[in-house]
């Protein structure tokens, strides 16, 4: 999603410090430059001016509620992404066919571990990696094919649950293509949740068998199995765990390379296996539970089918040249259906994690390289969090640079967003000045790929100008699997998610408790409802809340009601302006969006991270703030306070100066067209917290 809207250049240019006469002298080279260039560029940039200016979607009716549908299928909305493949396997079976010998899934091999003591004494594990090991999509069909037959061997049924809790890699693709394969419905749950949610995950889906890694084991699942009555197979995906006295009578432990042996003798013995309907489920995927305790969903196979048709449209000249890096987690729609749209179009998919995508991260030993230096990715999805700290951490970068050094990049980046803005490149800027910058991410990275959560302008501007790549930035659900808009390559508009797949429509529902309509003049406005194809088929074991969240209408289509506000473009672009569920009434009667505190002030320096949190019996919005360190403690020093990092993150001193700089920004900050409102930021309170 996103809450911002479209910024003019002149709002997010960065400053310069230039002697004026030195600037204006420097202003009439960069003119002169472009005037020459001019006309070379002209039909390329008139082009490029124009496009994003076009209809995108459009109603299909003159009514108010009408549905908005791309203007590539306002016929009819697609579904299918091959002729015949209206299931997962024979998706994957195609692209078998037509990429066999082709790299698939490439993972990189350890080198190396070490235990690094840092300044504070703590260990952090380092490690060095070597190159990607690849399988092709035939070793990838022949490992999932044994992998079905093997778990059938252990006694998987065909329609029953059998869960993935593990972490992204190459094994959980696998995985997840056996279970397409044989019919089984896979149950997906985040690494990162605690012991209650997966306790109730495992046990609502009645699973019996669990696929896992041996750390997820030994440090999650290990103390929980015993809640689990009805576990009788624990599969790990890299190798056996080193005990196995601890868990309860009944439950085995297997490796994926046994249940794959399993399945050799099966396929020896010519069993025969179970195929999926397009209707059947393919994906039970529960929720993060950031809301309370999390919903699984029920994702069947005509569902991606339809999301992955619609997200591919949005990816120009996608093939086999194309390599994606997956690090995000499988279990999240946004992940699960970018691996699948490049899997199912040649691509390859290098394998990598947080803690080692960049030379910089924090598991790379200082002088090897990180993972996009050696895949060096053409594709990749990120959420707005790992966008925006990449931002932070190449300013703080830029900050430390010598005067010129630094006035020269700023220089560079304001020429860049001018030019952008008018549909013209800048090759000469790409080359000498942000291809340092680009390396960061591997150096060829085309089209980066942006949801779950709002991104602001200015970090969705800086990755467009210092990455030299489009942002697409979409808006969908795990409800709508994953599938709602994306914007197009060549739209650099900002704060809008683009216009409708073609595998579905948009429209736009009153709520008149929030006072959005869609007979607003001059845009229509309401609560976002995505109808199509990919609207899943409910929450699992949950009927009443599936009948308040999904509804049929009178033609038979499905439809999800998001709790988002939108608002569309004249061109048929949305943008997300509010969200039901963000709103919180204050004691005064006056309505403050949490979202949009915490969007105008985490790109704050000062900021690592923050939560906002108001309720309607106070008149004023509170705030959990976590402190760069950095510029906290030059913060203090300025103001002459002293003390460890402890007694300046509890010094009520402190927090007035923190307290008086997040006010300043949310007062100046503009959001939606206008300031953000005093009252939601004037009286915040900020309480900072140390990360343990």
């Amino acid at each position: 999603m996103n809450n911002h809207v479209s910024s003019t250049p002149s709002t997010m240019k960065l400053k310069q410090t230039i002697n004026p006469i030195l600037l204006y002298f420097i202003h009439f080279i960069i003119s002169l430059y472009t005037i020459l260039t001019y006309i070379p560029f002209y039909f390329l940039c008139e082009s490029k001016q124009e496009k994003p200016n076009q209809i995108k979607a459009k109603p299909v009716s003159s009514k108010p509620d009408s549905a908005y549908r791309s203007i590539n299928s306002v016929d009819g909305l697609a579904s299918v992404l091959y002729p015949g493949c209206d299931t997962l396997d024979k998706v994957f079976m195609y692209a078998k066919n037509k990429f066999k010998n082709k790299r698939l899934l490439g993972t990189r091999e350890i080198l190396n571990e070490e235990d690094e003591i840092q300044p504070n004494g703590k260990i952090f594990k380092k490690v060095i990696l070597g190159h990607y090991n690849w399988l092709s999509y035939e070793d990838v069909f022949i490992r999932a094919l044994d992998f079905g037959n093997g778990l059938q061997m252990l006694g998987q049924k065909p329609k029953a649950n059998i869960a993935i809790f593990c972490e992204t890699r190459a094994e959980w693709m696998i995985a997840a293509q056996a279970c397409f394969m044989y019919n089984f419905q896979l149950v997906t749950l985040y690494a990162t949740l605690g012991g209650p949610a997966i306790v109730h995950g495992l046990n609502e889906t009645e699973v019996t068998n669990i696929i896992t890694s041996k750390e997820l084991l030994q440090t999650k699942l290990k103390d929980i199995v015993s809640l689990v009555p009805r576990l009788r197979h624990i599969i790990t995906v890299d190798g056996k765990p080193p005990t196995w006295s601890e868990f309860p009578k009944g439950v085995i432990v297997h490796t994926m390379a046994a249940v794959q042996a399993l399945g050799v003798k099966a396929n020896v013995e010519k069993k025969a296996h179970s195929k999926p309907l397009p209707s059947d489920i393919a994906v039970i995927m529960y929720t993060s539970g950031s809301t309370g305790i999390p919903k699984g969903v029920m994702i069947s196979h005509s569902n991606i089918i339809a999301s992955i048709t619609g997200m591919a449209r949005r990816i120009p000249r996608l093939g086999e040249e194309d390599v994606y890096i997956g690090y995000l987690p499988l279990a999240h729609v946004l992940e699960l259906s970018a691996e699948l749209v490049c899997l199912s179009h040649g691509c390859r998919i290098g394998y990598s994690s947080p803690q080692t995508l960049a030379d910089q991260s924090s598991k790379i030993k200082k002088g090897s390289k990180g993972d996009t230096s050696m895949l060096k990715p053409t594709l990749m999805a990120a959420v707005p969090e790992i966008m925006d700290r990449i931002y932070k951490n190449v300013m703080n970068k830029v900050n430390e640079m010598s005067a010129f050094q630094r006035n020269l990049f700023i220089l560079a980046y304001n020429y860049k967003m001018e030019q952008i803005s008018k549909g013209c490149s800048t090759p000469l800027c790409d080359r000498f000045v942000f291809r340092n910058v680009r390396r960061l991410l591997g150096g060829n990275i085309r089209l980066l790929l942006c949801g779950g959560a709002p991104l602001s302008a200015t970090t969705q501007r800086f990755m467009n100008i210092c990455f030299c790549c489009p942002v697409g930035q979409g808006y969908g659900l795990t409800e709508s699997t994953g599938a709602g808009t994306i914007t197009e390559v060549w739209d650099y508009n900002t704060g809008r998610v683009g216009a409708p797949l073609v595998c579905c429509e948009i429209k736009l529902k009153n709520w008149e408790e929030g006072g959005y309509f869609n007979t607003d003049k001059p845009h229509p406005r309401g609560e976002i409802l995505i109808g199509g194809q990919n609207v899943t088929m409910g929450y699992y074991k949950n009927e009443a809340k599936t009948k308040t969240d999904f509804f049929e209408d009178e033609n038979g289509q499905r439809w999800l009601c998001t709790g988002d506000i939108g608002e569309f473009d004249p061109d048929g672009c949305l943008k997300i302006i509010d969200r039901k569920k963000d709103l919180v009434k204050l004691q005064a009667g006056e309505y403050v969006s949490l979202g949009k505190v915490e969007a105008a002030l985490k790109n704050l320096p000062l900021i690592d991270n923050i939560c906002a949190y108001a309720n309607s019996y106070h008149s004023y919005v509170i705030g959990f703030v976590v402190p760069n360190q950095k510029e906290l403690t030059e913060l203090a020093r300025t103001k002459g306070f002293k003390g460890t990092w402890e007694e300046l993150c509890n010094s009520s001193e402190m927090e007035n100066e923190v307290l008086k700089v997040l006010s300043e920004a949310a007062i100046s900050g503009e959001y939606a067209g206008k300031p953000v409102h005093r009252s939601e930021m004037e009286k915040m309170s900020s309480s900072m917290k140390q990360l343990a």
